[in-house]
C-alpha cells in the first residue's frame, strides 16, 4: 500500500495531487511512503514512523532538500520504480537536566550541545571511560551521523563522513579553549557522554536535530542500531553520491 505524506505548503499539495492522479495502477516497491516537503519534514516523518518497516521516498518541495529527490513531472514516476534503497540508524540522545529530569530523543542528523546564555559553555567529553576532551570552552559541540555530516556538521567545519564509514563525527562549535582543537572521528559503536562542567553559570541546551531540551547537565549519545530507516533515492542521485559530491566540492574550495 502506498502512502503519500505531504507538507502543508502549496508546492507540496500540487505535487501530491499530481502523484495521486498518476500513480493509479502503477507497480511500485512494497510498503512505500512518499514524503513531500523539505529535509526538516522528512526528519519529522521518519521519527513518527520509527517502529515500522516502510520504505521512504522523499520529494523536495523545500529549499536544499539534501535528503530528498528532485521532482519532475516527466521522470518522478519512472524514478520511483527504479529507486535504490539505503538504510541508516539514528543517534539516541539521553538528557539529564539540572533538575534531574531525564528525557530521550532520536537524532537522524546530529545532536548538538549549545550555550543558552552569553557565557560560553564548559564541556567535558568522555567515551569508553577515556577523555575525548577534558574541558572545551566553546559555543558548544556537535555529534553527527554520516547522513548528517553534510548538514550543521559541515557548517562548523566538521568532516564529511561516507555512509558506510561506521563512524561518528565530534566537532566543536566556535572553540575558544583549546582554540586549535578540531574534534574527533570515532566508531559508531561508541557511547559518548558530555557533561556540563558549570551548569549554574554556563547553562546549555541539548538538541536532537530540531528538538531542544534546556538546562542540560549530562548528555549520553549512542547509535541506536535497533532502528533502521529505509530511504529510497533516484539511481543517479543517491545519498552516497550527494555526500561524495560535497566531499569533492569541499576539497576544491
Amino acid at each position: 500500500m502506498i502512502k503519500i505524506i505531504s507538507d502543508t505548503n502549496s508546492k507540496s499539495k500540487k505535487i501530491k495531487s499530481f502523484l495521486i492522479k498518476n500513480l493509479i495502477n502503477k507497480k511500485l516497491k512494497p510498503n512505500l511512503s512518499i514524503v513531500i516537503g523539505g529535509d526538516g519534514f522528512m526528519l519529522k516523518t521518519l521519527k513518527k514512523n520509527k517502529n515500522n518497516s516502510r520504505n521512504f521516498y522523499g520529494i523536495n518541495s523545500g529549499n536544499y532538500g539534501f535528503l530528498m529527490n528532485k521532482f519532475s513531472k516527466n521522470n518522478t514516476i519512472k524514478n520511483l520504480s527504479k529507486a535504490k534503497m539505503i538504510s541508516i540508524s539514528p543517534l539516541e540522545m539521553k538528557v539529564i537536566t539540572k533538575n534531574k529530569i531525564s528525557k530521550k530523543y532520536l537524532a537522524i542528523n546530529e545532536v548538538s550541545i549549545l550555550r543558552q546564555s552569553r557565557q560560553a559553555a564548559s564541556l567535558e567529553v568522555i567515551s569508553a571511560k577515556k577523555y575525548i576532551i577534558k574541558n572545551l570552552i566553546s559555543d558548544g559541540i556537535l555529534v553527527s551521523t554520516p547522513a548528517g555530516s553534510t548538514a550543521y556538521n559541515m557548517s562548523v567545519h566538521g568532516p564529511i563522513l561516507s555512509l558506510n564509514s561506521k563512524k561518528l563525527s565530534i566537532s566543536p562549535i566556535s572553540a575558544f579553549r583549546p582554540r586549535r582543537w578540531k574534534g574527533k572521528i570515532i566508531s559508531d559503536k561508541s557511547v559518548i557522554q558530555i557533561k556540563n562542567l558549570n551548569s549554574l553559570k554556563r547553562p546549555v541546551s541539548a538538541v536532537a536535530d530540531n528538538i531542544e531540551i534546556r538546562n542540560a547537565k549530562k548528555v549520553i549519545i549512542k547509535t541506536n542500531k535497533k532502528i533502521k530507516f529505509n530511504l529510497l533515492y533516484d539511481s543517479n542521485r543517491s545519498l552516497q553520491k550527494k555526500i561524495q559530491i560535497e566531499q569533492l566540492r569541499r576539497e576544491i574550495n
